[in-house]
């Protein structure tokens, strides 16, 4: 199942969503693009880390507007493991570490190259004593749950592709817990937001800016059929 890390982009003249160029199958597991590695910055009110990118991962030239507003919106999450879906680079991850230092952090995603770039930048910039693994989602064991889910998910991968990817990872939340995404409203925001409700899943929509929503997904059972 393809899970990678792949999103909105805001254009920087009209804010509509794109995808960034040399961006093609970079939610597969081999890029198709050359790699050239680079760093850029992330800057947060509360935290400014280097994180090292590459061609054909998401958003390889600045973390991208709808990550940083969803970063910028989390509050302070609860004890337990949380996890990065659809990791990319890792600058969730990375986030997550640095706010709630000694907590487990899983970074997932199908993307070789993204999980290579996550695991350097994680090492990098977690703090010591804060563990962390990367790797794809066949690699998480079935039988953990977590505090939270932090993900700015695959929109591009189509709708079926996504409610699978959701429909696994949301019941491994742990009781009480909550998903946090952001997604574009032209790229399907509102349209998720009534299909997670369709599921029994509770959602908040926390904040919309510049057309991004920032949800907050409380588990529900599935609806029937």
């Amino acid at each position: 199942m393809t899970t990678g890390y792949l999103g909105p982009v805001e254009h920087p003249k009209s804010g509509q969503p794109e995808t960034t160029k040399g961006q093609s199958h970079y939610f597969s597991t081999q890029s198709d693009a050359r790699s050239k590695r680079s760093r850029i910055r992330l800057d947060l009110p509360d935290l400014s880390v280097d994180l090292m990118t590459d061609r054909g991962v998401f958003s390889p030239d600045r973390v991208d507007p709808g990550t940083k507003l969803l970063l910028g919106e989390l509050p302070v999450l609860p004890d337990g493991p949380l996890l990065d879906l659809g990791c990319g680079y890792g600058p969730i991850a990375v986030t997550l570490a640095r706010r709630r230092p000694g907590q487990l952090i899983w970074a997932v995603d199908v993307s070789e190259r993204a999980m290579e770039l996550a695991q350097i930048n994680l090492a990098a910039n977690a703090p010591q004593g804060t563990p962390f693994e990367v790797g794809d989602p066949d690699s998480v064991p079935t039988d953990m749950s977590f505090a939270a889910i932090v993900s700015n998910p695959p929109i591009r991968v189509g709708k079926t592709v996504l409610h699978d990817m959701l429909d696994r990872w949301l019941p491994r939340l742990s009781p009480d817990s909550s998903a946090w995404l952001v997604v574009h409203r032209h790229l399907g925001a509102d349209s998720l937001t009534t299909w997670l409700q369709g599921r029994g899943h509770v959602v908040e929509r926390i904040r919309s800016r510049q057309g991004y929503r920032i949800l907050k997904v409380t588990p529900g059972g599935p609806a029937s059929g």
